[in-house]
């Protein structure tokens, strides 16, 4: 991925799109700070093609049909108020 300096890709807008399309995500810094990346259309789409819904998703996970925790019997100490 390249590394541009949000001066530079301002100057160079149609360089940078141009760069994300034909070489992948390209990544603009700010005081050497990562802040944003330009991403091609393509490389948007699959990232944004299966977005599942919540219930999709929490029906998704693992199953837990058998869900079983040994509980420890022990009452405690005893305390003298």
């Amino acid at each position: 991925m390249a590394v541009w300096q949000i001066q530079e890709a301002k100057t160079r807008l149609s360089e940078v799109i141009e760069e994300a399309s034909q070489k992948g995500p390209q990544i603009i810094t700010r005081h050497g700070t990562e802040r944003a990346v330009i991403l091609s259309i393509a490389d948007y789409r699959a990232l944004t093609a299966h977005k599942p819904s919540l219930k999709e998703y929490l029906l998704g996970g693992p199953k837990v049909d058998r869900f079983e925790i040994a509980r420890d019997r022990d009452t405690g100490r005893e305390i003298d108020l």
